[in-house]
């Protein structure tokens, strides 16, 4: 129970920081003429990116925390604001994947926030990944935010629960990237 309390917290410090800037951007903007424009609707846009995953907590036995990549797409419709998200976050030893469902809400003009829920499918069950080394529950907060037609930025933390194998530490794996939209 007390490591689930150091998640919730953990999380939501993260998606605070993550969050933040955006928020605060958009509620100072408000006060200049032309502020309608900051509060438009999100980015509706699918995209493909790639970027850097770091595991920042390790598996509750010691073992160092991991750098590797992310392959991330998101698919939605203009109509509702739920997105089907895939996540591929590997290292040199292993991958996991990660299908998942978000609910996505728009910020200001061209940018959301995003909260999760998925399941992390892990290659070779005892070999770490940046979000642990076994099957898993993952929840996850983020950002994204269209730059230009086409490229899109994003940032985003997941938490897998009981994601360690003789463990039940839970793990963090934060991720950042550009896209590409389609």
């Amino acid at each position: 129970m007390q490591g689930l309390l150091k998640s919730i917290v953990t999380i939501s410090t993260l998606a605070a920081t993550t969050i933040a800037p955006v928020l605060l951007g958009n509620s100072m903007a408000s006060a200049n003429p032309g502020a309608d424009d900051l509060r438009a609707k999100g980015t509706d846009a699918s995209y493909i990116g790639v970027g850097l995953a770091a595991g920042v907590t390790s598996d509750g036995q010691g073992n160092d925390q991991n750098i590797g990549g992310n392959i991330t797409t998101r698919v939605t419709t203009s109509k509702l604001p739920v997105s089907l998200r895939g996540d591929l976050l590997f290292n040199d030893d292993n991958t996991a994947i990660i299908p998942s469902v978000s609910f996505d809400l728009g910020v200001a003009k061209n940018t959301n926030v995003f909260a999760s829920v998925g399941y992390s499918f892990v290659e070779d069950d005892g070999d770490n990944t940046p979000i642990g080394n076994q099957d898993a529950w993952v929840l996850g907060v983020g950002a994204e935010s269209q730059i230009t037609k086409d490229v899109l930025v994003y940032g985003n933390t997941k938490v897998g629960l009981n994601a360690y194998e003789n463990s039940s530490a839970e793990s963090v794996s934060i991720q950042v990237g550009a896209g590409y939209s389609f």
